[in-house]
């Protein structure tokens, strides 16, 4: 359990550094290429930001706030329903031999 979360942390932080990192370089290559006197905020530059800060924050709440965990919770319960449904299966196939 605990080894699993040292990899989300792992892979969360590697996704806020590539966020943060691939942003900067867009802020400057924006920033550069403007035409004299126009405004850097503009819906367009800020794109890849939003979007991409969404899904940083979607990893956030999956790591950070264990009640948001949901995909993991319907993980676990799918495999205890699948062995128990299997187990059904091998008594059946037993009690017909």
């Amino acid at each position: 359990m605990a080894k699993k979360q040292v990899e989300r942390l792992r892979g969360f932080y590697g996704h806020l550094f590539s966020y943060v990192a691939v942003n900067l370089l867009i802020v400057y290559f924006n920033y550069i290429n403007l035409k004299p006197n126009e405004s850097y905020f503009q819906v367009k530059n800020f794109f890849t930001a939003i979007f991409w800060g969404i899904g940083v924050l979607a990893h956030a709440l999956y790591v950070f706030l264990p009640r948001f965990n949901f995909a993991k919770r319907w993980e676990e319960k799918k495999i205890k329903e699948l062995m128990e449904k299997n187990k059904k299966k091998m008594k059946l196939t037993f009690m017909n031999f």
